[in-house]
């Protein structure tokens, strides 16, 4: 009897529908998470992924599905959303942003001179890689290699100038 209602509770619970797949996925985002908490690998980085990743590993949870036929979507299909617009990223870059620690340059303010160096040069390798007879939109994805930034010198490359994104690509990351 209480066996019976033990069956039948697991098969009304979402759990009734788990896969492996989904097992070794909540067991290396428990990993992450114990690995972000515990060992303060990366803390600000992991626990979101960790906990992104047990959330899409509910089975049947109904968190993605979009909204239709009177319900509401599931809450990771409006998260999606942010995702799918463009809202995240900026969002992601501002708060990295504001988490940058100006006491070294306060404390040193001839530091402030290597950064302006850095924008120096990208603005002298793009007049230079004009009057070398590149197109602006080839210039300018040659020009913010010099911003020591490789995921945004390979995102502008991509749309300004995608036949440059290989050499710009190695480029970008050899230093």
């Amino acid at each position: 009897m209480l066996l019976d209602k033990l069956v039948l509770f697991i098969q009304n619970t979402g759990f009734a529908n788990l896969t492996l797949g989904q097992v070794v996925m909540m067991a290396i985002a428990s990993f992450l998470l114990y690995l972000a908490v515990e060992k303060k690998y990366e803390p600000l980085l992991l626990v979101p992924i960790s906990f992104g990743m047990l959330l899409v590993n509910f089975p049947l949870g109904g968190l993605m599905s979009p909204p239709g036929d009177g319900q509401l979507g599931g809450l990771l299909w409006y998260l999606f959303q942010g995702v799918d617009l463009g809202i995240y990223p900026p969002l992601i870059f501002l708060g990295v942003g504001a988490l940058t620690d100006f006491g070294p340059l306060i404390a040193n303010p001839k530091t402030f001179l290597l950064g302006a160096a850095a924008q120096f040069g990208i603005f002298t390798t793009l007049i230079g890689a004009l009057l070398l007879g590149f197109t602006a939109s080839e210039a300018g994805s040659i020009g913010i290699i010099g911003g020591a930034d490789g995921p945004t010198a390979i995102f502008l490359t991509a749309n300004l100038a995608p036949h440059l994104l290989g050499s710009i690509a190695i480029a970008a990351y050899s230093y």
